[in-house]
């Protein structure tokens, strides 16, 4: 189980949907899948906390996470109940084994840091020198990653493109959520490419559309045209696309390794 980022709510320490799904070894959906099977079991302030509006604005404004969506509109948060709840619904080895860990060395460690006014002031200084150390070495390695993920997008290959830009937008789908995000993405990539190059893809699209008509294709081959086969029409467009990409990868912090 990779460290997790410390989020406290309300004098308590929780964890993010996203959080939870990477500490289980799960889907973010499979945990929202749960909650929503079973919603009488979970009361909120016991077992979660749901933000929204100025409360999540708020939250966030204290918080930085780099995992979360910018247009989120709802967060849930997770006490150490809803967790446990999380553990019992996917009922695996793995679950309450990474339950048992988050227990002892994230919602208890809390406590831990209350308990430590009572010792004396030279060593609670070394115990906060080594928690100061260990966070930095996750910021380190938090940052490293990120700049690899950053260099790989940089790297991404213009003779493959289509498959390629496709891969990133799954990713940045399920970065969202899930893959029904894939449709709004395509959307917003082919809108920031008209504004840029002063294009209108459909238009183009139609008009091939009509070209290969008029030149005998098949209707069913032609119903299967759509605007990246436009984009592949034009160099620059190609070159234009693959940056606009490039460019949403990074701001959804995909990550390329996975």
């Amino acid at each position: 189980m990779n460290e997790l980022q410390i989020i406290e709510y309300k004098s308590e320490r929780i964890l993010t949907t996203q959080q939870l799904a990477d500490s289980y070894e799960t889907d973010k959906q499979v945990i929202t899948n749960n909650f929503n099977r079973n919603k009488d079991r979970y009361a909120e302030g016991k077992h979660y906390y749901c933000l929204k509006g100025e409360e999540l604005r708020d939250f966030g404004a204290i918080n930085q996470f780099d995992f979360l969506p910018s247009n989120i509109n709802t967060l849930y948060l997770w006490t150490e109940k809803g967790a446990l709840l999380h553990a019992k619904s996917l009922n695996t080895d793995m679950a309450w084994e990474v339950y048992d860990q988050l227990v002892e060395t994230y919602f208890k460690a809390r406590g831990m840091q209350a308990n430590l006014q009572h010792l004396s002031p030279q060593l609670q200084l070394l115990i906060n020198l080594e928690t100061t150390q260990k966070e930095m070495q996750a910021q380190i390695q938090a940052t490293n990653d990120k700049v690899d993920g950053i260099r790989d997008i940089v790297a991404l290959s213009p003779t493959q493109w289509r498959k390629d830009t496709g891969n990133m937008i799954n990713k940045m789908a399920l970065k969202l959520g899930g893959y029904e995000h894939i449709k709004a993405i395509r959307d917003e990539s082919y809108r920031l490419l008209e504004q840029r190059f002063g294009v209108a893809l459909n238009v183009r699209l139609a008009n091939k559309k009509k070209t290969l008509t008029y030149n005998g294709v098949c209707k069913s081959k032609v119903d299967k045209i759509n605007q990246l086969d436009v984009i592949a029409d034009d160099k620059k467009l190609i070159e234009g696309y693959t940056a606009i990409i490039k460019e949403l990868a990074i701001k959804y912090s995909i990550d390329i390794g996975a």
